[in-house]
């Protein structure tokens, strides 16, 4: 009976070790959930879309977007980090989250621990943008603004940790500003008092004011990633200015943690496929974007950089959130 036993449990294991290449050779067999962590239409939505839309062609089944947005998106990495890992269930992740987990003095998952990296998207340029009323004409005479002391200048953001807020933190740190922080209930409002003069500037995703810079409303200084944007050549990289200064976006797709590694590779050949699309690529750059697309081993240690990095950023700006 022992030996029974034995060999009982050694065939169940020769089965299963056989059985993750057969669910990657037979994987997708229904459609893939891409949850969003914001509301429809926004920049990471749009994204989304336009890959999910695309990925049909290459996994043989529709990729549906369910956005659940809240909590700066701790919603929805929570729900996708406690999914079945199947493949099934995919989480369009933003740098917001490596942020998250300095921000947030407790949070119910782990974003480094409980995600697998399935591929990096996009880079995104946050853009330093003035209302018209500061008298300034390049982003040297804006430093010599804020550094002097003697005026006014109050920053609008979506609001306390996020992407606007941490970077002209880090822009008031180094140049030894004392601008302050006036935190809106989402970047459409802030961008609304910009315009109002209620505030003198904005670090805003480029998606979200550059009909406002392109029609002369605001006045666009700097672009917070290293290399320039196409959309705005004539716009300098903020540490072209400032050296050392840098605050790139990101945006890639996750799994959950023990989502067969068969699978992740088959999802990311087929988003690496995507973003090297003709049209994939026309899309993005329409919002700012600069498509990456890397390994899930690369996007892995990318995402353990960028908890480091935003960390430091959440400590720079004394933000914090219960």
């Amino acid at each position: 009976m022992f030996k029974l036993c034995i060999r009982a449990i050694a065939c169940a294991l020769f089965l299963l070790q056989g059985a993750t290449p057969a669910l990657a050779d037979t994987w997708p067999t229904k459609p893939v959930k891409l949850i969003v962590p914001y509301p429809p239409g926004g920049s990471t939505d749009v994204t989304a879309r336009v890959v999910a839309e695309s990925l049909r062609q290459f996994l043989g089944q529709p990729v549906i977007i369910d956005n659940r947005p809240g909590a700066a998106g701790n919603i929805a990495a929570d729900v996708v980090a406690k999914s079945a890992a199947d493949g099934y269930t995919l989480l369009m992740a933003t740098s917001s989250l490596a942020a998250n987990m300095s921000l947030y003095k407790k949070l119910p998952y782990d974003f480094a621990r409980d995600l697998a990296a399935v591929s990096q998207i996009a880079f995104i340029p946050n853009a330093l943008v003035v209302g018209p009323g500061v008298p300034v004409g390049n982003l040297a005479e804006f430093i010599a603004y804020v550094k002097s002391g003697k005026n006014t200048v109050n920053y609008g953001s979506a609001g306390s940790g996020t992407s606007q807020h941490l970077s002209a933190a880090l822009f008031n740190s180094m140049v030894g500003g004392k601008m302050v922080h006036i935190p809106y209930k989402g970047g459409a409002p802030a961008n609304a008092d910009l315009l109002a003069g209620q505030i003198q500037a904005v670090f805003a995703p480029l998606v979200e004011v550059l009909s406002f810079i392109k029609s002369g409303k605001v006045k666009a200084l700097g672009v917070t990633t290293r290399k320039r944007s196409a959309l705005l050549p004539e716009v300098p990289a903020i540490g072209e200015v400032l050296p050392g200064y840098e605050v790139a976006l990101w945006n890639g797709i996750l799994a959950p943690a023990k989502t067969p590694p068969e699978i992740l590779n088959k999802l990311n050949e087929a988003i690496v496929k995507v973003i090297n699309l003709p049209e994939t690529k026309v899309r993005l750059a329409e919002q700012g974007s600069e498509p990456v697309g890397n390994t899930p081993a690369e996007f892995k240690q990318f995402i353990a950089a960028e908890v480091g990095k935003w960390g430091e950023l959440v400590k720079i700006s004394g933000a914090t959130v219960e």
